[in-house]
């Protein structure tokens, strides 16, 4: 019995957990350069919060050590004193916000602007995670938005991949079901992350930036007051170095209508999405959707994200 490929499956077409799981290998080894002093990647300087919760070792009792800290299982065992010691506690704690609307769901090259997109937040994320930090999910797409809570360790990277594999599938499936077209402003993610994300915190948000929504500028400020807004600004290379010809375009009724393409004599104009986040003030970071991880990361190394 001949069982037909899921076309959803397909690579470069859906977000693939284990695919996203690997690209901790390319995050392993973090330059010292890279860290701020708080010792997260990306500058963000965050206060310590005292002596943490969190085992790190199990040592043999010396002179000066706190007996409060004494591990009497161990103790019992071995017949010789030992104590715990501990990670430090810090407020370390990132929010990655997926744009997986219908506008994100297609690509030229490699793969779907929206796979690009969950690409690079699987990077940071896991950058954020291998120098101890907390990483939460935003998936925002045509339906109900997903959310998953800040956690750390690998644990809670493995909440947020799952999170953005099961939303971008469930985009897919609307999409392909013609249940919706339609884009939801982005400015309901932004008010989703301010509701959300902890002061001093940091906010990666991979998008195109297609329809942000009136009230983008202004939610965008009053977030960057509060937490360090970085955007991922996705593209396919279509957008701006579209061959001259004529194509077929679907509008949002489902309606097939050809457009035409001109060559171009004259050098690009600027990108206008590009420009509007540098009059916002915010750190933009440009993302490849045909680039493969590994050119990503080093992207984002020289970005210092």
């Amino acid at each position: 019995m001949n069982v037909e490929p899921d076309p959803l499956a397909a690579q470069g077409v859906a977000v693939d957990t284990d695919a996203l799981l690997r690209l901790r290998v390319l995050v392993n080894h973090i330059p010292e350069r890279k860290l701020a002093p708080a010792g997260m990647p990306g500058g963000m300087v965050t206060k310590r919060r005292g002596r943490g919760l969190e085992t790190n070792d199990i040592r043999v009792f010396s002179f000066g050590d706190d007996i409060r800290h004494i591990d009497h299982n161990t103790t019992a065992r071995s017949g010789v004193t030992h104590v715990r010691t501990f990670h430090d506690e810090r407020e370390r704690t990132a929010i990655l916000i997926a744009d997986f609307r219908p506008c994100m769901l297609w690509g030229t090259r490699r793969a779907l602007r929206s796979v690009a997109a969950a690409e690079a937040l699987a990077l940071i994320g896991w950058r954020i995670i291998e120098s101890g930090g907390r990483v939460g999910l935003i998936a925002f797409g045509a339906g109900a938005p997903v959310h998953v809570a800040a956690r750390g360790r690998q644990r809670g990277m493995a909440s947020v991949i799952g999170g953005m594999a099961a939303a971008h599938r469930a985009a897919l499936l609307a999409l392909a079901n013609a249940e919706s077209t339609e884009d939801p402003p982005l400015d309901g993610a932004l008010e989703i992350a301010a509701g959300l994300a902890p002061t001093g915190s940091a906010v990666f948000l991979a998008s195109g930036m297609d329809r942000p929504g009136d009230g983008f500028d202004s939610l965008a400020r009053a977030l960057c007051r509060r937490a360090a807004l970085t955007v991922l600004l996705v593209t396919d290379a279509f957008e701006s170095r579209a061959p001259a010809g004529s194509y077929p375009v679907v509008t949002a009724k489902g309606v097939v209508q050809w457009a035409s393409i001109a060559r171009k004599s004259a050098p690009a104009e600027p990108d206008p999405r590009r420009r509007r986040l540098d009059r916002l003030g915010m750190t933009t970071i440009a993302i490849d959707a045909g680039a493969e991880p590994e050119a990503m990361a080093e992207a984002l190394d020289r970005s210092d994200a």
